[in-house]
């Protein structure tokens, strides 16, 4: 039990650190780009995606420690896609927000949004709680998407 707990704040931490770099490197076109861009009706204000990406990558790391911790012949397959969704993560903060390219990143996210989807399936066969930890963060890149896309298309 032990090795479990060390193996989730380790995988938390990891997930939370990165995240939250990705994070602090939008913060000037945050508050500079982002702020005069069109935007949609339904866009949450900007105070919101910090503490809902705070819990997510938290949840990240719970799941994905629980997945290192198993058994399974699966372990190293399913951890490579846990880390392929993660890359195409912060990779997509950096097309949306730094370089500003909205339709890149709209593809960008859609093939992330596949991959968290195939990492939760793949976990389930696992661990099914470590798969449910994710459906969270899938529904919010679910969000994000049709975000991303009204963006784009409000942009062109």
């Amino acid at each position: 039990m032990k090795s479990l707990f060390i193996k989730i704040i380790i995988a938390s931490l990891i997930t939370l650190a990165l995240g939250l770099a990705s994070g602090f490197s939008t913060i000037d076109a945050i508050t500079n780009w982002y702020q005069y861009i069109n935007k949609p009706s339904f866009n949450p204000p900007n105070w919101i995606f910090g503490p809902v990406w705070t819990v997510l990558y938290i949840m990240m790391g719970i799941s994905f420690g629980m997945i290192w911790h198993s058994d399974s012949a699966l372990k190293n397959k399913v951890m490579m896609l846990f880390g392929t969704q993660f890359i195409l993560n912060l990779l997509w903060s950096f097309l949306f927000f730094n370089l500003h390219q909205t339709g890149i990143a709209f593809i960008e996210i859609i093939l992330m949004w596949i991959f968290i989807l195939i990492t939760i399936l793949s976990f389930y066969r696992i661990n099914k709680t470590a798969a449910y930890l994710l459906i969270p963060y899938l529904c919010w890149v679910s969000f994000a998407s049709i975000l991303n896309g009204a963006i784009w298309y409000l942009n062109k």
